[in-house]
């Protein structure tokens, strides 16, 4: 049996459509529903069961699922990047998360849990090793100091043990999370709603909309993750991202001329888009200064080194995919 934990969520989602398509349907389902709309994401899943946070809690620590589960995916989290009770995220991220782990290497099953590449903050260097990690905020403080006890007790471990540290990603399933979903998801839908789109201006040093993020599809964090169940052998800390930094105006780009497409209009470069107007910039936040991953770009020589040889998904072919998906969804509701 296996449990996602976060499963109602935007990759717990993902994986779970992603184990029904590999064949497997014993899946139990963790979360809070409290956020209701994320029932939308479980309603075509086929789970054995659905278990809220607080039940499962309890059900582990009585015991109640000794020798029964193979696998845990942790996805379950508070991810929002702008939360600031730091007790309530080392409650959510941390504690909750050394509580898995424990059962997992006592149980001897698979544990396989999203860490985050917010733990590197400013870079400019994206490996796992502890020299490159300065967290801005406390949800990337939580990431990091989970990561850091799963070191220390790493080569005690009893069974698998994966922490994956995603940057920015994108796709199906992320609609519940408002402010949170990707850019892809708000530039499609501003497009479609108004006809522009709006990335933040320039600052230090990058220009309007260059900022640069390795933007990763969730596409291809499904396949690496059923690639990780698959080979339990296969422990670490890895980066999931495509090895390739993208500007943010590539995804507009990307997000726009799909919706033209689907629209039977032609495509248009970012230099005619921005003539346009179609592309527009907006002053950067104050309360982000400071506090912004301007370049982000994942050193993925550790996954490949454990055996991914997998391509990803450029911002080009993948935005391109999810946002045709978007608008299909769109119009058949």
């Amino acid at each position: 049996m296996i449990i996602v934990t976060g499963g109602a969520g935007f990759i717990g989602a993902n994986i779970v459509k992603g184990l029904n398509d590999s064949g497997r349907d014993d899946v139990i389902v963790v979360d809070n529903l409290e956020k209701g709309e994320k029932f939308l994401n479980l309603i075509d899943l086929e789970i054995a069961d659905y278990i809220d946070k607080r039940a499962f809690i309890d059900m582990i620590n009585g015991g109640e699922f000794n020798g029964e589960l193979d696998t845990i995916f942790h996805l379950g989290a508070c991810s929002d990047t702008m939360e600031y009770n730091g007790l309530y995220m080392m409650s959510n991220n941390y504690d909750y998360s050394k509580t898995l782990l424990h059962f997992c290497q006592q149980n001897r099953a698979s544990f396989i849990y999203a860490s985050s590449a917010s733990v590197y903050g400013t870079g400019p260097v994206f490996r796992e090793s502890s020299e490159f990690e300065s967290p801005l905020n406390v949800y990337a403080y939580s990431k990091f100091q989970f990561d850091k006890y799963v070191r220390r007790m790493y080569g005690d471990r009893s069974a698998q043990i994966v922490g994956l540290r995603y940057f920015n990603v994108y796709g199906d399933r992320e609609q519940h999370k408002g402010h949170m979903a990707s850019v892809a998801f708000h530039f499609s839908k501003q497009y479609q709603e108004v006809g522009y789109v709006k990335l933040f201006e320039g600052i230090d040093g990058y220009e309007n909309g260059a900022q640069l993020r390795d933007f990763v599809s969730v596409e291809d964090v499904v396949d690496l993750n059923l690639f990780l169940l698959k080979h339990p052998d296969i422990s670490g800390i890895f980066n999931v991202g495509t090895g390739r930094c993208q500007s943010f105006n590539d995804v507009a780009v990307a997000s726009i001329n799909r919706c033209r497409r689907e629209q039977g209009e032609d495509a248009l470069d970012l230099s005619t888009l921005q003539q346009k107007n179609i592309i527009r910039y907006i002053d950067f936040p104050e309360a982000l200064k400071g506090k912004y991953q301007n370049f982000t770009e994942a050193d993925i020589s550790a996954l490949r080194a454990a055996g991914y040889t997998k391509d990803f998904l450029t911002v080009e072919e993948g935005v391109s995919r999810y946002v045709g998906r978007l608008i299909e969804k769109s119009m058949s509701s």
